[in-house]
């Protein structure tokens, strides 16, 4: 056999899949994402154009972090039901992502297919300074897009929106396919 191949084996095929090898640190994340917010800032005209580019951005990592997440912590196990991928969402998925859990999951008084989860401080705002003329600036776009993307490749197609309410709430609304799904299951 080739000897390329019997030699010692390669670190990153030898690690387990079980837990990362070590966290980023804040620092380096503060600098990371407050880097690709200017870099975004500086290719659009509006503050609505870079809440759109931002949440671009998420949603390619977002379908990148699914994968590897599930494999870590649900290995064989899919979620079926909405309050399973969300509670999915609100423990796990933003414990990897941001370093703990989401602080609220909440559902819509009027509307089942509406959630929301709620972020008092959110990492990605804490460390943006936002010029006065752009005060509407939710870097949080960043989340809902990575959520959306989340949620669509879990089987899960929702709208996802950042908004400025109890903090930053990250507004879900499923698609009709998804609430009648779940209520089928429901019925079982």
């Amino acid at each position: 056999m080739d000897a390329r191949f019997t030699r010692g084996k390669s670190p990153v095929l030898e690690r387990a899949l079980g837990r990362p090898r070590s966290e980023l640190s804040l620092a380096a994340f503060a600098l990371l994402f407050s880097e690709l917010v200017q870099y975004c800032q500086r290719r659009v005209a509006s503050v609505a154009e870079l809440q759109t580019r931002l949440a671009r951005l998420g949603h390619h990592v977002g379908l990148r972090a699914l994968d590897a997440l599930v494999a870590r912590e649900r290995p064989g196990r899919r979620e079926t039901k909405v309050l399973g991928v969300l509670l999915f969402v609100k423990g796990p998925l933003w414990r990897a992502l941001f370093g703990r859990e989401a602080d609220k999951l909440e559902q819509a008084n009027d509307d089942d297919r509406t959630f929301y989860v709620i972020e008092r401080e959110p990492l990605v705002n804490t460390f943006v300074s936002v010029p006065r003329e752009n005060s509407s600036l939710n870097c949080a776009a960043f989340a809902a897009g990575l959520l959306e993307a989340v949620l669509g490749a879990a089987g899960f197609p929702a709208r996802v929106s950042a908004h400025w309410h109890k903090g930053t709430t990250l507004m879900i609304k499923f698609d009709e396919a998804v609430i009648a799904r779940d209520k089928s299951l429901e019925g079982r």
